[in-house]
């Protein structure tokens, strides 16, 4: 289901689809097949049911549609969220402020209608005079309506409705009122929202260039450190290359977002292009599209930085690396292990090669430090999963690491404390033992009594009710 025009009376406005013919295909059945192609491209990549923002690009879909898909596809199918923050830059007129589209009930493209929430949205402009409504910022502008496609495909292929949108466009560079601005917006920056920040990238250089200063930027929105990523942008404009106009025209939308961050989310990078990909004919003058996921982090207070985690996964592949040569593990803690490194917490180590699963095996960890966990189960996912066979020296450039560090565990006494995507289970009765990780949810369609009741029975071998009179443990898991 979407919404359409079903809801629609004679007096509902309807903001129409002015970039339908432009920035893509104003044919209904060829937006659909060029949308669902790309999204194609990425159903074999990772599904988060933790995604609390995206950063997505909105050029035409021919240079910026793969990238866009990519962080669509990382969207959790099952996951409803109430309403959709639709944030991006204003193209066409300068604003010093963020301007809400508090007039449209109704966003079109040839798919169909997408609902407006116009109640918050004027909730929004109560809120702050830094909000306001001035249409002509919204008639023209591309960068909200080319996501409503991928929104709608999405969620056709779910089986359920597109959430309401909340349209937000802003042009300031008062950092004040940036600042404002994340404040009113952050009390809906809960797990019931999804906020998507719609941005391209370096415009306008060569394209060696273009690489160089999205990866220096890309890097600095992935730190989560808001002052980096101003600095970094500041850094670029003085950098002298040539023909850069920007390297990232969402620059104050990405502001925005950054500073709703607490240091409870963990930035996924998802795919980084530029039109220079899609063209190889022209290379002189590209623009750069990232896309990026934002994970609510676990409440447990247990965090990973992004060197530790980077760190975790060399060591993995060291440790794949070391076994081929002949070596064993190192029994003594380097210098360098942090203290979350030393956590006595588990994790499970999977292997993919050209998207396909290569090896899984974990370990809870309740008496081995972390980072030794994740040595020795790189080592069991590459040789000894007995669903395939041991990993050949030649296929070890082609392998992706993926980590799921496990927090460390919480009793539960009844399922009331159990929540379905965010926690894992185990479960616990003499000397049987079984278990689901969190994401397990986001592959199958179980109500949470199902969830446990398959792992009492499938994974544990109590039967189906033998969770009931088990004890029963729930973890979260950090994936990267």
């Amino acid at each position: 289901m979407m919404n359409t025009s079903d809801n629609i009376t004679p007096s509902s406005v309807v903001r129409p689809a002015t970039q339908a013919g432009r920035f893509y295909t104003g044919d209904a059945k060829e937006l659909a097949e060029e949308v669902d192609g790309f999204l194609a491209r990425h159903k074999t990549g990772n599904i988060y049911g933790n995604v609390a923002a995206l950063i997505v690009p909105h050029a035409g879909y021919y240079y910026s549609g793969n990238v866009a898909a990519s962080a669509y596809s990382a969207l959790d199918p099952k996951k409803q969220y109430e309403r959709v923050f639709l944030l991006g830059p204003s193209h066409h007129e300068w604003l010093d402020g963020a301007s809400v589209n508090t007039e449209a009930d109704y966003y079109a493209t040839p798919l169909g209608n997408v609902k407006v929430d116009r109640e918050t949205a004027v909730q929004l402009v109560t809120a702050d005079s830094v909000f306001f409504c001035r249409p002509s910022a919204h008639s023209q502008e591309h960068c909200l309506e080319v996501q409503l496609p991928f929104l709608q495909r999405v969620c056709k292929f779910a089986g359920k409705e597109v959430p309401p949108i909340v349209p937000v466009v802003i042009s300031t560079n008062d950092f004040g009122k940036l600042k404002r601005m994340a404040e009113v917006l952050k009390p809906y920056f809960t797990d019931e929202n999804l906020f998507i920040v719609s941005s391209d990238f370096s415009h306008y250089s060569s394209y060696e260039d273009a690489c160089e200063v999205d990866a220096r930027t890309g890097k600095a929105v992935e730190s989560g450190d808001v002052a980096r990523f101003v600095a970094t942008v500041g850094e670029n404009a003085r950098s002298g290359k040539r023909n850069l106009v920007t390297s990232a025209c969402g620059e104050f939308a990405i502001t925005t977002l950054m500073l709703m961050l607490d240091g409870h989310y963990d930035i996924k990078h998802l795919m980084y292009q530029n039109s220079g990909d899609a063209d190889s004919h022209d290379r002189s003058r590209v623009v750069g599209y990232h896309s990026y996921a934002f994970l609510r982090r676990q409440a447990n207070g247990f965090t990973l930085t992004v060197d530790e985690k980077k760190w975790l996964k060399e060591m993995a592949f060291q440790s794949i690396k070391d076994s081929l040569d002949g070596k064993r593990i190192a029994e003594s803690t380097p210098s360098y292990v942090t203290s979350s490194l030393k956590e006595k917490c588990g994790a499970f180590v999977s292997l993919h090669k050209q998207g396909h699963l290569r090896g899984c095996i974990g370990h809870f960890g309740e008496d081995v430090p972390l980072y030794r966990v994740v040595a020795e189960m790189a080592r069991a996912a590459a040789f000894e999963d007995q669903r395939f066979t041991p990993l050949r020296r030649e296929e070890l450039d082609d392998i992706d690491i993926e980590i799921s560090v496990l927090t460390p565990m919480r009793r539960i006494h009844s399922l009331d404390e159990f929540e379905l995507h965010r926690h894992g289970i185990y479960i616990r009765k003499g000397s049987r033992s079984g278990t689901f990780l969190p994401q397990v949810a986001s592959q199958v369609n179980w109500t949470k009594e199902e969830f446990v009741g398959h792992c009492s029975q499938d994974k544990a071998g109590l039967g189906w009710n033998g969770w009931c009179d088990a004890e029963l443990y729930v973890y979260e898991a950090i994936v990267f």
